[in-house]
């Protein structure tokens, strides 16, 4: 009788059940077991007897339903799931008889994942992993992925991953079930090597023949053995032996904590790359609800800022930084007609002001306007030599009346330049042409272009004159309807509007006017602007958050087909941690590259409308598209943590049955 101080692992009244209540199906019926350290050990029985659900509970794959399991003196029950991947990574190697290599990796990257997972520095772990594979044969196919070997050359990968972190204990399921004769019995030849090097070995076969190669044979039928008997004598090892300690120390150096996180972080990146290449459609599909809806976003917004930016230069050509002065309380003021203290002499002291940059005085009428045979209905405004600047207008031919002018009242006319089509349908020079305005003949002293009006124009045409002509010749007083300010640029029009009501208020001895600020308008011009603009962003917002669910639901489908690879990355070392990390980092990277792709399907927008000669320019803002791309990668985490959660949560023994 082998002493307990070798007892490496002790099973005690092992269960396992599935199922609960009256569908409870017991698997293992009370199992009592000793492995001492160095043995080499066959589970045999036929399929079903419970050989395999042993060998997951052996190697911490799954957990019994009752009964203790000690690993040397440590108790598996207590332990959690990080616990436990942790003795998988140091203490256990699986050779699985379907080998389960992830087939985007090459034999070396197969065989560096439980080195990764342990934390051991790049170099030490690449000369391991290459020591190992050519120690088994497989020096010249390193680089070689699994589909471009045999199955015989696939179990030696197996095989040297299972000795990467020099694991004690090597589970071997079915090593041989699906080789040929020849590959089978190299398999063996290398895990009695294995044995002689001092390390434990648990064989669960069906197969007589291999269990025969083994120093002991535990019989399980039916959930409990029926034998245990020895195949030939047992070696005791007290420890551990020469090559087992060489091999152990050296692989004992790791790397730092941060290294260890940085190698890991950098093997879930590599994993995301590759499964998004290797399945280059399902990705292209996966971003393309979040490229469409970065896209909506920033060029929307890009849209919006465009609007705002060709409202803010109408209004300005328009004279936006204006004030008018109207004489009465407000528009609606039946009185204002007869208040007669805005005069002329309150626009000249305005001018003084150092907040004004031009002032004009005007009072308006109506009349006709006649050309031979053509006659019209006209708007006549009286106007100072500064309004046209005041106002933004542009000088298309001849001249605009001066100082000069409006001190002598003269008859000199300038019409917009829609008038000119009007009048002189054959395409005549007006200037210096002589029309009749009312009874009054006038000539034609300049045409101007008038910013774009909102509003519909009518069929009156727009003529002005000297606001002193208009006061003598059609209205018979000196009377001002209105003033009209521009404000310097370096004032602030509120300001402005504060500091003239009080100027004009001293000089009147009460307000007796009332002022239009066209700031305000412009205001809720852009208050609107900005109601579309969020509206039509909102829009965008909702195709991303369903482009964000695109992500999710294609994410649960990866998780699924991918099952296999999380059992064998847990089975290696895994942690809880690591899966999450991966599957997540996949979701972001997805939405990431698909933000990208939204940022630059954007901004093509904006060169489409410009070559197709859109009225509105998308002027572009470097924090849309910042908050786009943050918001891309919100996306991918807020969206892609569920799926990664359900990766991190698989059961392993159970995402290792599924292929």
């Amino acid at each position: 009788m082998i002493a307990d101080k070798n007892a490496l692992i002790v099973l005690s009244d092992i269960r396992r059940d599935y199922g609960r209540g009256e569908a409870a199906v017991t698997i293992l019926k009370g199992i009592n077991l000793t492995i001492n350290k160095g043995e080499m050990v066959a589970i045999v029985g036929a399929s079903g007897s419970g050989k395999s659900t042993l060998m997951n509970i052996l190697g911490c794959l799954d957990r019994p339903t009752s009964g203790s399991y000690h690993i040397g003196k440590q108790e598996t029950a207590s332990l959690d799931s990080d616990a436990l991947s942790q003795l998988r990574r140091n203490h256990f190697g699986f050779i699985f008889q379907r080998y389960h290599l992830l087939g985007e990796l090459t034999a070396l990257g197969n065989v560096e994942i439980p080195a990764i997972y342990a934390g051991h520095p790049t170099h030490m772990r690449k000369e391991r992993a290459t020591a190992l594979l050519t120690r088994l044969g497989m020096g010249e196919r390193v680089n070689h992925c699994p589909s471009q070997l045999s199955g015989g050359q696939q179990q030696r990968v197996s095989i040297a991953r299972a000795l990467m972190n020099d694991g004690e204990i090597i589970l071997a399921d079915e090593p041989t079930g699906a080789l040929d004769k020849h590959s089978g019995e190299e398999v063996l030849r290398i895990l009695e090597e294995l044995h002689a090097e001092g390390r434990t070995i648990i064989i669960v076969t069906h197969d007589m023949a291999v269990a025969r190669r083994a120093e002991r044979i535990i019989e399980i039928s039916d959930g409990e053995i029926l034998s245990d008997s020895r195949n030939k004598p047992a070696d005791v090892m007290c420890g551990e032996s020469d090559i087992a300690v060489k091999e152990k120390n050296a692989i004992a150096a790791s790397a730092s904590f941060w290294q260890a996180m940085t190698d890991r972080v950098r093997e879930a990146f590599r994993m995301a790359l590759l499964s998004m290449n290797a399945h280059r459609m399902r990705t292209f599909l996966t971003m393309l609800g979040v490229i469409i809806g970065i896209a909506a976003v920033v060029s929307m917004v890009a849209l919006g800022n465009g609007t705002q930016q060709r409202i803010l230069d109408d209004m300005n050509q328009m004279g936006t930084n204006t004030l008018t002065i109207f004489a009465g309380k407000s528009m609606a003021d039946v009185r204002a007609a007869k208040v007669t203290t805005l005069v002329e002499a309150d626009a000249r002291a305005l001018a003084e002001q150092p907040y004004v940059a031009a002032v004009t005085p005007m009072v308006s009428t109506s009349s006709t306007i006649r050309r031979g045979a053509i006659e019209a209905n006209a708007s006549i405004s009286g106007v100072g030599e500064q309004y046209f600047a005041t106002e933004g207008a542009k000088l298309v031919e001849g001249r605009l009346f001066d100082a000069a002018s409006v001190t002598s009242r003269a008859l000199d006319l300038v019409i917009e330049k829609d008038a000119v089509n009007t009048l002189f349908p054959d395409g005549e020079n007006p200037i210096g042409q002589t029309v009749l305005v009312g009874a009054v003949a006038a000539h034609i002293a300049g045409v101007i272009e008038t910013p774009q009006r909102y509003g519909p124009s009518g069929d009156t045409l727009s003529l002005y004159l000297p606001y002193t002509t208009v006061q003598t010749r059609f209205l018979g007083n000196t009377i001002l309807r209105y003033i009209s300010l521009r404000v310097a640029p370096d004032a602030d029009s509120r300001l402005a509007e504060q500091a003239v009501t009080r100027f004009l208020t001293m000089r009147h001895g009460s307000q007796d006017f009332f002022i239009r600020n066209s700031q305000e308008f412009v205001e809720r011009v852009m208050q609107s602007a900005n109601v579309l603009t969020l509206l039509v962003a909102s829009i965008a917002l909702i195709s991303l958050l369903v482009g964000g669910i695109g992500v999710m639901n294609i994410m649960l489908v990866t998780v699924s087909e991918r099952i296999n690879e999380i059992g064998v990355r847990m089975a290696v070392g895994a942690r809880q941690s690591d899966i999450l990390q991966q599957f997540l980092i996949e979701a972001v990277l997805v939405c990431l590259v698909g933000g990208m792709l939204g940022i630059a399907l954007g901004l093509s927008v904006g060169v489409l409308f410009d070559a197709f000669g859109s009225p509105f320019k998308l002027v572009y803002s470097v924090p849309s598209i910042i908050t786009a791309f943050v918001f891309s990668t919100l996306i991918g985490i807020v969206f892609g943590y569920l799926p990664a959660r359900n990766a991190s949560k698989l059961d392993p023994v159970a995402a290792l049955s599924r292929d």
